[in-house]
């Protein structure tokens, strides 16, 4: 969930479906849409046949397409990808992948081979990938070897004017969407699943990428519903289902000593169900950079576990994780309009490094409550300053003010 494990990872083995775009000038003017079926090209799409070389040749057709929209498509059927590589650059300007059938991964993991890719070189200015249809990756296998090298479903990296629409992701070995070094992302009316406990499963997952819509959608995991990771700036989320997942995350940032910066990240509208986290800011202790101007507005919990978080101290499951002298800048953060349940004795953390803290935190119009009587105070509060008017459960250390010293409360 890191940027600098995408760019490590991705050489070596990644995906079901890695995008790789690069813009291009216009190479030539249209001539009208062409659609290439992979059936054309002798796919078989009976879900135990290895499609793989008809995608290749299908792809390839696609790609040599001179100007209009080409069209790689999948019809229905159920189609058996091992890795592969769809080579660019493409000579059309606009390029569309159809997804209306189903599309499998090998059910076992030796059967991925000795490279777990598979790479489209699209090279056009404007990609779309939509469905109806779906992306197995058939992960439960790889969930089983927890510290093995595991691939993501569907990644796309350096493209501009990406959309991704209609499309259901199912069980990743890993990450099910990832978006890397791309402007300009649309990505709407999506379904993921995983199950609650099947590791390190984001929904979506962006990486150095720049004015992106993230709307209609609903997504269910083992991690984060969705991750926004260093580079990442102009970023809109609104009205997502989340639930179960680990929430709707900034970070985590600075993992390695690394500099990451994220702002301008605006989540609204947005449901989360018994999810572990909700609105959440992770940094890990040791990085530089920033996180900043980032808001959650008109948000809805129902039974999760902590609703609000910013964590300074975050280590990835680690108990103990010490400050380093140096931490991301969490500034100018804003929470309003949230309201529900959480089912732990914490519904609200903000756990700011002593050096660093967090600056500028705005809490407004938020009213939460335990599904069960709680023993111990629902909020932690170290090193933030900012201010709260009328929140429950009262955050003592943000006054209405802004400027006022954050308490030191133990965890």
């Amino acid at each position: 969930m890191v940027r600098k494990d995408l760019h490590t990872t991705q050489l070596g083995f990644q995906v079901i479906f890695f995008i790789l775009c690069i813009s291009l000038f216009n190479l030539s003017i249209g001539y009208g849409q062409t659609t290439f079926s992979v059936m054309d090209y002798g796919a078989k799409g009976d879900g135990q046949t290895d499609d793989t070389q008809a995608f290749v040749k299908a792809w390839t057709a696609v790609c040599g397409a001179i100007g209009g929209t080409p069209t790689l498509q999948i019809p229905s059927g159920t189609f058996l990808l091992k890795p592969l590589n769809f080579k660019g650059p493409c000579k059309a300007n606009n390029i569309h992948i159809q997804v209306l059938g189903k599309i499998v991964a090998p059910s076992t993991v030796s059967a991925w081979g000795e490279t777990v890719q598979v790479i489209v070189g699209c090279a056009s200015k404007k990609l779309a990938a939509y469905g109806p249809g779906s992306i197995d990756g058939q992960g439960a296998p790889w969930w089983a070897q927890k510290k093995c090298e595991r691939p993501r479903a569907l990644l796309f990296n350096g493209c501009n004017d990406l959309t991704i629409s209609g499309l259901s992701f199912i069980n990743s070995p890993r990450a099910h969407v990832v978006i890397n070094d791309c402007t300009g992302v649309s990505v709407s009316n999506i379904k993921i699943i995983a199950p609650e406990d099947s590791p390190n499963t984001d929904g979506i997952d962006l990486s150095g990428t720049t004015n992106a819509k993230i709307f209609d959608s609903s997504i269910g995991t083992g991690d984060d519903c969705i991750a926004i990771n260093g580079g990442c700036s102009n970023v809109n989320i609104t009205n997502i289902a989340c639930g179960p997942g680990h929430g709707i995350s900034i970070g985590s940032l600075g993992d390695s000593a690394t500099d990451d910066s994220v702002e301008e990240v605006h989540v609204q509208f947005c449901n989360f169900t018994t999810t572990q986290n909700g609105a959440r800011i992770k940094t890990v202790p040791g990085g530089t950079g920033f996180a900043r101007k980032i808001t959650y507005d008109h948000i809805w919990f129902d039974g999760t576990t902590k609703p609000i978080v910013i964590d300074q101290h975050y280590c990835n499951g680690a108990k103990v994780c010490a400050e380093k002298g140096k931490a991301i800048a969490v500034s100018d953060i804003t929470f309003t309009n949230m309201q529900g349940t959480f089912s732990n004795d914490l519904a609200i953390k903000l756990d700011c490094d002593s050096t660093t803290g967090c600056k500028n935190i705005r809490m407004e119009q938020i009213n939460l409550t335990p599904l069960e009587p709680t023993k111990e105070a629902p909020v932690v509060c170290n090193n933030a300053m900012g201010e709260s008017i009328s929140v429950t459960p009262p955050v003592p250390c943000l006054s209405s003010g802004y400027g006022s010293e954050g308490s030191h409360e133990e965890l």
